[in-house]
C-alpha cells in the first residue's frame, strides 16, 4: 500500500475546508499538502462574493466555469463566465474579487501556495 495516495470527493472534501482541496494548509504528511499549487472545488450560492478584494496578489491563478454563471472582477475589467469550461486566468499583481450570479460550482488553480490571502467569513447577523 503506498501511503502517499488520497483518494476523495472534491465536493465533500471541499466543504471540510473552505472549498480548498490541495494546498499549503493541508497537514504536511498528507499527499494534499503542496506548496506548488493550490486547488479548490467552490460551490457557491447565488449573490455569494469575495467579502474584500485580493491586493497585491503574488499568484497565478486559473479559474474554471463548471455549472452556473461567475463574474470575476479584475481592475479595469470584469469577466463573465456563463458557460460550462468558461475560464479566466490572472498573473501576479492582478488584484480581484468575484460573485456569484447563479448558483455556481468553480475550479480554481493557483500557484504558488503561499499564506496570507484568506477572508474569514461574513457574521452572520442574529435572527429575531
Amino acid at each position: 500500500m503506498n501511503d502517499n495516495v488520497y483518494v476523495g470527493n472534491a465536493g465533500k472534501d471541499a466543504a471540510l475546508d473552505r472549498g480548498w482541496i490541495l494546498g499549503h494548509f493541508k497537514d504536511a504528511g498528507d499527499p494534499r499538502h503542496s506548496e506548488d499549487v493550490e486547488i479548490k472545488w467552490g460551490v457557491h450560492p447565488v449573490g455569494d462574493e469575495r467579502a474584500q478584494w485580493v491586493r497585491g496578489e503574488s499568484r497565478t491563478a486559473l479559474l474554471v466555469l463548471i455549472s452556473g454563471r461567475f463574474r470575476v472582477e479584475l481592475p479595469g475589467r470584469s469577466v463573465l463566465l456563463q458557460e460550462q469550461g468558461d475560464y479566466v486566468v490572472w498573473g501576479v499583481g492582478v488584484d480581484h474579487s468575484w460573485i456569484a450570479e447563479e448558483e455556481s460550482v468553480v475550479l480554481t488553480v493557483r500557484w504558488p501556495s503561499v499564506p496570507g490571502y484568506a477572508v474569514e467569513p461574513k457574521e452572520q447577523a442574529p435572527e429575531g
